[in-house]
């Protein structure tokens, strides 16, 4: 049989679930028709999505119909909820999209229109509910030829007008009709598939008319897509099952999956011990699935949707984003840590729901779709997580690129560090997000620096100096940096590469963008004056006003902070008559920038979190250099850029209040008397590097120490975090046994340190276990503070490595002169540990 993966789509409320029910029912695979009103539609099965009456999360079933294996994927048809339906796209073969027969083509369906010709995916078009009175099939054709495309033909007849609608498509199909007076089925496939043509059906599904005729030809003009003998697969959605099970859903592009094959992501790698094909929430397991089908794979803990697998490339990013921000607002017992994780775990399910932590403000945001979005959020984190939020009022999301090209330039040096990089950065294109490239002579700079540094420019989301948001539409090269043989170590080049983004945007002319909306307003002819006044208002962009009969249609494009609600007003003015159709249009620069940023009133001086300064090193002490004297102490020239590119446009200077260095001294010395030494940022700094030998400190010759914040590291490696939520206990074992076992390989004296600070009564322990050393903190001594103590102390006669995320723990032991290593770079370290020594066993 033919495996076709067929999405369904429609505007919210146009039967498209009332559609799928009776498909399940003509192909056998339910006995009865469920309605959604009812609560037993077959594939809403989730109690929010019975509570609404709206289709909010995607399922599927697999219905066999003559030749055809389809399966059937129900997407959402709310707009909040858009980006379901989109990464959806990406996996099917064909598309279904239902028309509601009273309402024509909505707002929402020209959405979906533009995404399905964005993923040139071909179209079959059901036009539900034809048994009510004021249904016209004459109507909604010219609706669907005139909003949609030309070429959407009627397939409920097939007399010689089809023929000659179909043939008007292309030359060939015109050819062949002149010639035999018909078009074959194969030839309407080919155009079917091409998008040439998009076959209409109309009936209804809820009396289940002109759905069996449907299937007919869906099974007909339809034709699998031909894949390769290689292995691939696209990851397109992740959810749980009834146990709480992380499920990656994934459709085969290429080869078979069999059980107990070992599937290999960018940084992982494990095996699909088990193959689930759902149709509803019933699934089967399966041994082996091919080319074509969709399948569920438990327990891939590291799967994103988007990830290709085995020779499937990875998706680019979704069209569609979250504009709205909005602040989480816990109950007063939540921990704040705990609750960020489960936000994060529902942000791997929800695609556009973006998640971030505000360590400054010590607060969580999020940004979705629309408020909808967030009503179910709210019933998801209570139903599923017992947490109780409330969300602030929602705010626009901005973002900020830049208009001239710049250099930024970053270094790192305090004692035994180093690492510079600069960052050519150059304005892109609309819509062109942020690209990453190198252009770095590994003559300059070895590969794996290189590498290092791109790493670093894409994992984090560099905000902008403007507003604080992130920065898009811009290219950053790296174009020259240098390492030293013996102090570089991984995390200079995140630091060095840090400082260069934001040192290049302090210097640039930036620009703040916001979010926009294409739009098509449709107003009665009196109507006219007052939708051209409310659009001027809102600093929207049209063309003059097209008469259609009584109607007055008029495009253009506006900011979504001002036409955002605007179709309540147009149904009140116009009395219902009116209706405003939008669509997401990305981002472009805010005509009232200034009135914005006050209201923001964000201040790039105090956002230490993105520091643009750099740190030097003289006489054995590093020291700071602000982002604007850089350029007189880096250890590498500039590029020769153009005249005009060479423009460095500072930020408005603000109002001093603080005292001079010479002004703060003459107080110091009246006060306490002359000062003798030099201080750091006197000392006489090279501007070019010197030919003379970097002499280091000794270091200390005593044994070294690796202190291991526990709970830290637990939660930041995936596979611990996952066990730690079902057993702590296990968990902290686990971490012990492979510390022990790395402790054997590189004979450190291992410390770790677990917080127990909240446990009355408790004095805290410490024991030796398979030869590393756990410490239980005492009664409200946190880890933290033990490991800032412990690393102080033993820093002046050992070297003392401290493996921690937690930023502030970082900067307290990097003074005491410990080195600081993330739990992500200590995983790394231990895995290549452990190669090494499967390398030497095998040798």
């Amino acid at each position: 049989m033919k495996r076709i993966v067929s999405g369904i789509l429609a505007h919210v409320d146009s039967g498209k679930t009332t559609l799928s029910e009776a498909l399940l029912y003509n192909c056998g695979n339910i006995s009865k028709l469920g309605r959604v009103d009812h609560g037993d539609a077959f594939l809403d099965t989730n109690n929010i999505e019975k509570d609404k009456g709206i289709t909010i999360f995607s399922k599927q079933a697999v219905l066999k119909f003559c030749d055809a294996r389809i399966t059937l994927v129900d997407t959402p048809g709310h707009v909040d909820f858009s980006a379901e339906t989109e990464r959806t796209l990406r996996v099917i073969d064909y598309a279904i999209l239902v028309i509601s027969g009273t309402d024509g083509v909505q707002s929402h369906t020209k959405t979906l229109w533009k995404l399905l010709h964005h993923y040139c995916i071909p179209t079959f078009i059901f036009v539900n509910k034809m048994d009510l009175p004021n249904a016209s099939k004459e109507k909604v054709m010219e609706d669907l030829t005139d909003k949609l495309d030309a070429f959407c033909v009627d397939f409920t007849e097939k007399d010689d007008e089809f023929y000659e609608n179909i043939a008007m498509s292309e030359n060939e199909l015109l050819n062949e009709y002149l010639e035999k007076g018909s078009i074959s089925d194969s030839s309407v496939q080919k155009a079917v598939a091409s998008r040439k043509i998009f076959p209409c059906f109309f009936g209804s599904a809820l009396k289940n008319t002109g759905v069996e005729e449907f299937l007919n030809d869906f099974s007909k003009y339809t034709v699998q897509k031909s894949y390769g003998d290689e292995f691939g697969a696209k990851v397109f959605k992740i959810s749980d099952d009834e146990k709480g099970q992380r499920l990656a859903h994934m459709k085969i592009t290429g080869g078979s999956l069999k059980v107990k094959t070992v599937l290999n992501g960018k940084n992982w790698s494990q095996k699909a011990n088990e193959l689930r094909v759902y149709s509803g929430v019933k699934y089967s397991q399966e041994q082996e699935v091919f080319a074509g089908d969709i399948c569920a794979v438990p327990a891939l803990l590291n799967t994103y949707p988007g990830e290709g697998l085995g020779c499937e490339k990875e998706s680019e990013s979704l069209v569609l984003e979250p504009v709205f921000t909005y602040s989480v607002i816990l109950p007063p017992d939540a921990d704040l840590t705990t609750s960020y994780s489960v936000f994060k775990r529902i942000e791997e399910e929800e695609t556009q729901m973006h998640v971030i932590f505000n360590s400054h403000l010590q607060k969580i945001d999020v940004q979705v779709m629309g408020e909808v979005q967030l009503e179910v959020l709210k019933r998801i984190l209570e139903e599923r997580f017992d947490l109780k939020v409330e969300f602030s009022k929602g705010s626009i999301i901005y973002k900020e690129t830049i208009k001239n090209t710049v250099e930024g330039v970053g270094h790192y040096e305090p004692l035994r560090h180093y690492a510079e990089v600069h960052l050519l950065m150059e304005p892109g294109e609309k819509g062109s997000g942020v690209k990453f490239l190198s252009d770095c002579s590994e003559d300059v700079l070895e590969r794996n620096w290189q590498r290092l540094i791109m790493g670093h420019l894409s994992e984090k989301t560099h905000v902008g100096v403007l507003s604080g948001f992130p920065i898009t539409d811009m290219k950053i090269t790296l174009v020259n940096g240098r390492a030293h043989q013996k102090h570089t170590e991984g995390g200079d080049f995140r630091q060095a590469t840090y400082r260069a983004v934001r040192q290049g945007l302090m210097q640039a002319e930036s620009v703040l963008l916001e979010p926009y909306y294409t739009f098509t307003l449709e107003v009665p002819m009196s109507s006219t004056g007052r939708a051209l006044s409310d659009l001027q208002r809102m600093d929207a962009e049209f063309s003059a006003p097209e008469t259609r009969k009584e109607t007055s249609v008029i495009c253009g494009k506006a900011p979504i902070s001002k036409i955002g609600d605007y179709h309540m007003e147009v149904i009140s003015y116009t009395h219902g008559l009116g209706r405003l159709n939008c669509m997401f249009d990305g981002y472009e620069p805010c005509k009232n920038q200034e009135e914005v940023l006050e209201q923001i009133g964000y201040d790039c001086t105090l956002d230490t979190e993105n520091t643009p300064n750099s740190v030097f090193c003289a006489q054995g002490s590093g020291f700071t250099v602000k982002w604007d004297e850089v350029y007189d102490y880096m250890h590498i020239p500039l590029l020769e850029l153009k005249k005009e590119e060479q423009v460095v446009v500072r930020p408005k200077e603000t109002k001093k209040i603080t005292a001079s260095h010479e002004e703060l001294m003459k107080i110091y010395e009246n006060t306490y008397g002359k000062i003798q030494r030099k201080l750091p940022h006197e000392a006489k700094v090279p501007k070019t590097v010197s030919n003379k030998p970097y002499k280091a400190k000794p270091l200390p010759k005593g044994p070294e120490y690796l202190l291991v914040d526990g709970y830290n590291v637990i939660f930041a490696w995936d596979y611990l975090k996952k066990i730690s939520e079902e057993n702590l206990e296990m968990s902290r074992q686990m971490l012990c046994e492979r510390l022990s076992h790395y402790n054997a390989l590189k004979n450190n004296n291992i410390i770790i340190v677990f917080d127990a600070y909240k446990v009355k009564g408790n004095a805290g322990g410490e024991e030796k276990v398979n030869g590393i050393t756990i410490v239980y903190t005492k009664e409200g001594e946190t880890a933290d503070s033990y490991i800032e103590k412990r690393a102080y102390e033993l820093s002046k006669n050992h070297k003392v490595k401290v493996a921690t995320s937690d930023r502030a723990e970082q900067s307290v032991v990097f003074g005491s002169g410990a080195i600081r290593v993330s739990a992500n770079e200590f995983l790394k370290d231990i895995e290549d540990a452990e190669a090494q020594m499967r390398e030497n066993m095998k040798n």
